[in-house]
């Protein structure tokens, strides 16, 4: 089995463990990890997940091995093909579209709930691609992405080419997609690509602690905040405005009233996040 879950509480980590080939991706650990996550997003006592790669690398993109098996096929990915129906769900649960699992698996997923991506080692190419699907990237110091695909002809199809540049801005992202370079921890710390980079070995630990930090807080309110701010890429300022507003009331119905009658009773005051 090259995936697994361990579960801690409301913290699922989703193991990637194919160490011989660096976690490449082949299409059996691409349907393994949409199983995965699809059973995370519909578990009601899991709030966040944590993916990693088992043996020292995230993940060195798709398998191309796999790839290269496909030579003389006429049309080679259409069984990935991206629905044509705008409608066709993309969601996780019991109207999950097999269709729409994209070559790196969960890459095309809207899920609920947050991920952190713990890496270690090569995030490269499809690899990359799968860390950007990520909310959250916490890098190991010696851990490193890049666009490594550039040298072989094998296209950013699994949301690189989007993803990249609503993170890191088009020209940084133009950079590293034209050249295919090496983009080491510091580097994309300092220009956005991950949010935290920690010692060798301590990502998934950093990432678990992370993620146990945030089912801590009222889950409803957190996940519309995530929701909003994905939505309102695309939008005008008065539409992503709407969106907040529609998206958020139901959450402060639902949370945010009793949260300020805590606050008012004494709870949480100067900024204290123990005292909640």
């Amino acid at each position: 089995m090259t995936v697994r879950i361990e579960k801690s509480g409301a913290v699922w980590t989703v193991i990637h463990s194919r160490p011989e080939a660096r976690n490449a991706m082949d299409p059996a650990s691409a349907e393994a990890l949409v199983a995965a996550f699809n059973e995370f997003n519909e578990d009601a006592g899991a709030s966040v997940a944590v993916l990693w790669g088992e043996g020292g690398a995230f993940c060195a993109g798709f398998d191309l091995k796999h790839a290269g098996s496909l030579q003389g096929a006429e049309r080679p990915l259409d069984a990935l093909a991206y629905p044509s129906d705008d409608d066709a769900p993309l969601r996780c649960g019991p109207e999950w579209n097999r269709a729409a699992r994209g070559p790196m698996g969960p890459t095309r997923m809207e899920l609920d709930k947050p991920v952190i991506a713990a890496i270690a080692g090569p995030a490269v190419a499809g690899g990359f691609e799968l860390a950007l699907w990520c909310d959250v990237r916490v890098m190991e110091i010696s851990a490193y992405f890049g666009v490594y695909c550039r040298r072989w002809g094998v296209p950013l199809i699994d949301g690189g080419t989007v993803r990249l540049p609503r993170i890191v801005g088009m020209g940084r992202a133009m950079e590293l997609i034209l050249t295919g370079r090496k983009l080491p921890a510091d580097e994309a710390m300092r220009i956005g690509a991950c949010e935290q980079v920690v010692p060798d070995g301590e990502s998934r630990a950093y990432a678990e602690a992370m993620a146990h930090d945030v089912t801590r807080f009222p889950q409803v309110c957190m996940r519309a905040d995530r929701r909003s701010a994905y939505m309102q890429q695309g939008l005008t300022q008065r539409e992503a405005m709407r969106y907040e507003w529609v998206n958020g009331t139901p959450a402060f119905a639902a949370e945010g009233v009793q949260g300020a009658q805590r606050f008012a009773s004494g709870k949480g005051r100067h900024g204290s996040f123990n005292d909640t």
